[in-house]
């Protein structure tokens, strides 16, 4: 997977010219050239690496290495776009296993069929060995919890459609394939190996020159794969405790409207409010097998001074969880209500010297079984500041503090990181 690109394939790269070339959201850097090496080398400590329970901290210092690969080919009407990282995070203090590894891989094409109609195919693959899972609602490139391995694919395919000069419309299905490491009954394969279905149709009405009318309609499907038991107790009497994971498989319809507003050339806003209709196709008898909940999801952008920026976001769905089932007798989990509220300040404090702070918090209520209506409270805030000292070399140094509050037993944790090092980009 890291020789992806072919030696003739570069060959071809470098004699291509960006000039007049499709090259959409590509930064002035990347348009320069058609390949951008970088790495990252951190020292860092890490008071909570698995996100443990008070008394299970195993604090320790560790070193980041993470050196990364893109390559952009721009044609008359195309854009094809390739990227790759790998991440190494040693800790001292692990008595085995000392280094984490991931690895990312992405592979993007645009194609502008015609000034009018567009395509944008994408695939991302993301192995990682890591004390952290992906999925957080306010902020889903975000992470939490757990030492263990797992691969995530997401392929997206969506097709745009300017019908006229007033009305566009967006067509799009995404997959993405959840495999987790962890196996047997009660585990985290059994929680949360899955694969899931988004298909979406959103209508862009032009209403005014600054104003995007939107309507949306969104149907996704959620479908368990593994044939563990969701109930460890099955792994003692085999047969006895069998609690299929297809019981969490859910149906959803999302129908929303909204709006993209250009306030000024510095502050913009987008909202899209609506409901979620869920079903769960294999509910137990004693479980409810619909539910409907809002939907929402809203950001807004102030860029106050060049290269100072703020951001606002809330996003409320439903989403799945690694929670199974909450007691002896008791039925699963469905999934979480979860509401997320963010912001990011990023701040130019001098030519050279940026600083950037960011937050979130999120409300978790489970569904379903012996933890119906419980919570989950995670807070997390990070501070960092950025030092470039030349064209291609930035220093940096941060803190993070992450924060997890829930009324189910053992689930709670505070965690704290610094961390300090050279970022270096050609």
């Amino acid at each position: 997977m890291k020789k992806i690109i072919a030696s003739a394939g570069l060959a071809a790269v470098g004699a291509a010219s960006l000039h007049g070339a499709y090259a959409p959201g590509l930064s002035p850097q990347e348009k320069s050239k058609p390949w951008t090496i970088s790495a990252t080398v951190r020292g860092f400590y890490d008071d909570n690496p698995t996100a443990s329970v008070e008394a299970d901290k195993q604090p320790s210092w560790g070193l980041e290495i993470s050196p990364s690969l893109a390559v952009n080919l721009a044609l008359d009407q195309t854009l094809i776009g390739f990227n790759y990282t790998y991440d190494m995070r040693y800790y001292e203090a692990r008595p085995r296993h000392e280094a984490d590894h991931s690895h990312l891989v992405g592979l993007n094409i645009n194609h502008a069929i015609t000034d009018r109609y567009k395509l944008e195919v994408s695939d991302n693959f993301h192995y990682a060995q890591e004390a952290e899972l992906e999925g957080i609602v306010s902020n889903p490139t975000g992470t939490l919890r757990h030492e263990l391995s797992y691969a995530h694919n997401t392929g997206r395919v969506a097709f745009n459609a300017e019908l006229t000069p007033i009305l566009a419309v967006v067509a799009a299905y995404q997959n993405d394939y959840w495999d987790f490491e962890q196996r047997g009954d009660g585990s985290l394969s059994a929680l949360l190996d899955r694969i899931e279905h988004l298909g979406s149709i959103t209508a862009r009405w032009q209403a005014m020159p600054s104003t995007v009318g939107l309507l949306s309609y969104e149907y996704g499907l959620i479908d368990h794969i593994s044939n563990e038991s969701l109930d460890s107790r099955n792994a003692l009497a085999p047969g006895f405790f069998v609690v299929d994971p297809g019981t969490r498989d859910a149906r959803s319809h999302y129908v929303s409207v909204g709006a993209e507003q250009t306030f000024t050339s510095q502050l913009t806003g987008k909202a899209r409010i609506g409901a979620q209709f869920t079903e769960y196709p294999n509910a137990l008898a004693t479980q409810d097998d619909s539910v409907v909940s809002p939907y929402a999801d809203a950001s807004a952008s102030w860029t106050y001074n060049p290269g100072s920026y703020l951001q606002l976001g809330i996003k409320h769905q439903r989403n799945q969880t690694d929670v199974g089932i909450g007691g002896a007798g008791s039925t699963p989990v469905q999934d979480q209500e979860s509401t997320g509220v963010y912001g990011v300040v990023n701040h130019r404090i001098a030519p050279n010297l940026t600083g950037s702070l960011l937050g979130q918090v999120q409300h978790s209520s489970f569904r379903g079984g012996g933890f119906e209506g419980k919570v989950d409270i995670l807070g997390a805030v990070g501070v960092n500041f950025a030092y470039q000292v030349n064209a291609f070399v930035t220093a940096e140094a941060g803190y993070n503090y992450d924060r997890l509050d829930s009324d189910v037993t053992g689930r709670s944790f505070t965690r704290n990181r610094i961390y300090f090092g050279l970022r270096a980009s050609y």
